[in-house]
């Protein structure tokens, strides 16, 4: 981190992460309301029929220096095409910003460490070293069991308390709005894992 600190203009710092924002949990909050008046936050349910996930999974990358956290939803759980994908496209949006390195900063999730992954970013970076264009990635674990160390996980925490809706059971579409504003992202295309041709 101290390299990348010493040469902003081509290093970013990314803290990954992935999280799921439920459409019935609740976050820990604390909060006021008039005298005698009780607030109270009820548990939900979901129909039967109702044709929803109970919870989104969602991509996120927090960029400290740039002052960004990019964000894209998953149609589906984490896997390890959908990763390649995700950090695809931030290379992109990093590059559009002038960075050549990426000091990516994740957990030991399987779909971080898989094969496939470790592939793609083999073939990624051997690429931006023959082309000399595109964005390196720096892939840095995080020791097992210590998400406090990364820095994207109070924003996610503060999110869910910032999107929670007291009075109604959110559809996953107004709930992957509802955190985009929270994090002042585009909502983009979700991510999904292509379907086999057969």
């Amino acid at each position: 981190m101290a390299v990348a600190e010493a040469n902003p203009e081509t290093w970013a710092v990314g803290f990954e992460d992935e999280c799921w924002w439920s459409r019935l949990a609740l976050p820990t909050l604390n909060t006021w309301s008039e005298e005698g008046k009780p607030l109270r936050l009820v548990q939900r349910s979901v129909a039967k029929n109702d044709p929803e996930p109970k919870a989104i999974s969602c991509y996120g990358l927090y960029l400290p220096e740039i002052g960004d956290t990019w964000l894209r939803f998953v149609d589906g759980r984490p896997v390890s095409s959908i990763t390649t994908r995700f950090l695809s496209w931030c290379l992109e949006k990093l590059e559009a910003v002038g960075k050549k390195i990426l000091l990516l900063i994740w957990d030991n999730a399987s779909w971080h460490v898989s094969r496939e992954v470790r592939r793609w970013l083999g073939k990624h970076n051997r690429e931006v070293k023959e082309s000399g264009r595109g964005v390196r990635v720096v892939s840095c674990l995080l020791p097992k069991q210590s998400p406090w160390l990364n820095a994207i996980e109070p924003k996610w925490i503060h999110g869910k308390r910032k999107v929670v809706e007291p009075e109604d059971l959110l559809g996953t579409y107004e709930l992957a709005e509802r955190v985009c504003r929270v994090f002042g992202c585009p909502h983009y295309e979700h991510l999904s894992v292509p379907r086999e041709v057969t």
